[in-house]
């Protein structure tokens, strides 16, 4: 295997590991600005005011994006990595 081959295989392999956490990172921005916007609102500084919507909500979405991540995971690994393998 070859230099070029292998940097096309870190190259496809960053771009999937972006398009899989791209949802999950999305919520956690979105529902942690949405609540430290109503914690300066209403001067309530609580810890876990923060952690556990933010954990609920990572846990929705990650259960609702589960079938595109591994789909999008295993054809990763069938386009990219087990036709390298296999050949080389």
């Amino acid at each position: 295997m070859d230099e070029a081959a292998v940097l096309d295989i870190l190259r496809a392999a960053l771009w999937t590991a972006l398009t899989v956490s791209t949802p999950v990172l999305a919520v956690a921005l979105a529902v942690g600005l949405a609540i430290g916007l109503l914690q300066a609102l209403t001067s309530v500084q609580e810890a876990t005011l923060t952690f556990v919507p933010k954990l609920c909500a990572i846990l929705a979405v990650f259960w609702l994006t589960m079938s595109f991540s591994g789909h999008t995971l295993v054809r990763f690994y069938q386009d990219q990595i087990i036709p390298k393998i296999v050949l080389d």
